[in-house]
């Protein structure tokens, strides 16, 4: 039996895009709407860039907040498919063995801290478009967002260190 093996640095970039997008499924999901805290546009009333303001409590507003939250989870949807499809390319024989490695998991956690960290900053800071969740805590919230990004990624850059080569031999006898 032929073995294998390509370097857990070989499926960094496949896993960690595959982690950004399902980092953003689970804050879309979570956050958007089983706790509905927040929505792509939901603190337009206070921020930083001038976009018309759409309450969340009206009809025209929530239709504009769930539109933007939908095509949220298609760019999310497609970082999911252009993962998997970079990790396919990568490992064709030993799927099971990839799914499996530390290298994939930790390269993943990566991505989703920092699909946290980008996101945290860039629309919760800079653009300041929506909060975790909006209320008198809410920079505590959106600062702990970021903390989590931050712990995300140090222990997915731990779990991917230990991985060290991916075995994807030709045939998985487990």
């Amino acid at each position: 039996m032929a073995r294998h093996t390509i370097d857990g640095t070989d499926i960094r970039v496949a896993a960690t895009i595959l982690g950004v997008g399902l980092g953003g499924f689970v804050d879309g999901i979570l956050l958007h709407q089983v706790l509905q805290w927040h929505h792509m546009l939901s603190s337009t009333d206070t921020d930083h860039v001038g976009i018309r303001t759409y309450p969340v409590d009206t009809v025209p507003g929530l239709r504009m907040n769930t539109l933007w939250d939908g095509l949220f989870h298609v760019v999310t949807w497609v970082a999911v498919l252009a993962g998997l499809a970079l990790l396919y390319g990568r490992a064709t024989r030993s799927r099971g063995r990839l799914w499996r490695s530390p290298a994939l998991w930790g390269w993943a956690l990566t991505g989703w801290g920092l699909f946290n960290l980008v996101e945290g900053i860039v629309d919760h800071h800079l653009l300041g478009i929506h909060h975790v969740r909006t209320g008198p805590h809410q920079t505590a919230w959106d600062v702990g967002f970021l903390a989590l990004g931050a712990a995300l990624v140090a222990v997915g850059w731990l779990v991917q260190r230990r991985a060290g080569t991916v075995d994807v031999c030709a045939a998985d006898r487990r």
